[in-house]
């Protein structure tokens, strides 16, 4: 069985499609957690050879055909950039493998769900890899929220904003690679306000465009039926402490730098004392988590979670799509939706 605490026995085996940054990490935490991690595929024969090197995996292929075609391989990782995920999910969702895609998930809306609705027809399970969703921590702030801690939430507060390299050639500021701070940065804040408030009734966005015509930083208010309000924002060129807040009628909760990672956070009555203090450090890096959620799903039969289900999953890429509209900024994958 999956542990609670992100482990497995290892009856299920991972293949790893992409030998990038991402994908070693994944790989990492995988065999520190007991994951069999069977296999890897590039579209580089060497690469694929070195990254199996590298992290002790026993099949290295030199295609995503051949990953995916793998007989002892049951869950694919979706490693590469995300203009690629819909067409390598697809193919992995069609040779009968379930899929745990790197977030964003997709480059929209439209290919999310066609992402969701193929898993959905062939019983397979098609998780986004949000792995601060599935973090101890996390689990244990939906635990006070739901029992009142903080009262009503009026709001969510979260940042995402790092230094990153700005070289024009650089994946992060290539419009054809999906480049920009919303994409890679942003879905993270966004996330955590659909895991806490759901899906907003509106969105207003801002951002200010890079000289390559990406999104160098992105704000944007969400609002909600019931008043609440969610304030989230991302920038590629500037760093900060990235902190995140939900804010009661009752106290708030501080996640600390760096919120999306397994943090301290601690809960305040609206005098300031105070009532929880939780630190209470993972092993690894802790995307292990995501990964044990995928086990126990497969395991219980079931293709949809209730922490990260995928018809969320399209409407958080349905949001960010409302607010790439609204500050202009489009890539070639929303061609098909444009009807051009």
């Amino acid at each position: 069985m999956t542990l609670s605490n992100g482990t497995s026995d290892g009856t299920i085996r991972w293949g790893i499609l992409g030998t990038g940054f991402i994908a070693g990490l994944q790989t990492q935490d995988l065999k520190e957690n007991g994951f069999a991690v069977q296999a890897v595929g590039s579209r580089s024969s060497d690469s694929s050879k070195s990254f199996a090197e590298q992290y002790g995996v026993t099949t290295a292929h030199g295609s995503y055909e051949d990953l995916v075609a793998d007989p002892l391989v049951d869950v694919v990782y979706i490693a590469t950039p995300h203009p690629f995920h819909h067409a390598n999910a697809l193919l992995a969702l069609n040779a009968g493998k379930h899929v745990l895609v790197e977030k964003s998930f997709t480059m929209n809306a439209r290919e999310a769900q066609d992402i969701v609705d193929l898993a959905e027809s062939k019983g397979l399970v098609a998780l986004e890899a949000m792995w601060t969703r599935f973090l101890p921590h996390m689990i244990r702030i939906r635990e006070l929220i739901a029992a009142g801690a903080i009262g009503e939430v009026r709001k969510v507060v979260a940042t995402h904003n790092q230094s990153l390299p700005q070289d024009p050639a650089h994946r992060l500021n290539d419009p054809a690679l999906g480049g920009g701070a919303l994409l890679d940065l942003g879905i993270y804040p966004i996330s955590f306000a659909f895991d806490i408030l759901g899906t907003p009734a509106a969105v207003r966005a801002s951002a200010t465009m890079s000289p390559t015509g990406v999104d160098r930083q992105t704000a944007a208010i969400f609002e909600y039926a019931d008043g609440a309000q969610a304030i989230v924002d991302c920038e590629l060129d500037a760093a900060s402490a990235n902190r995140a807040m939900v804010i009661g009628t009752d106290g708030w909760i501080d996640i600390e730098h760096t919120w999306y990672n397994p943090v301290p956070f601690t809960v305040h009555a609206v005098d300031g004392s105070v009532v929880e203090r939780y630190d209470q450090p993972v092993g690894s890096r802790g995307m292990q988590f995501q990964a044990a959620e995928l086990e126990r799903l497969i395991r219980a039969g079931e293709t949809a979670g209730t922490i990260l289900p995928p018809g969320e999953t399209v409407s958080i890429m349905a949001a960010m799509d409302e607010i790439r509209r609204q500050i202009g900024l489009s890539y070639e994958a929303d061609a098909a939706v444009e009807g051009k």
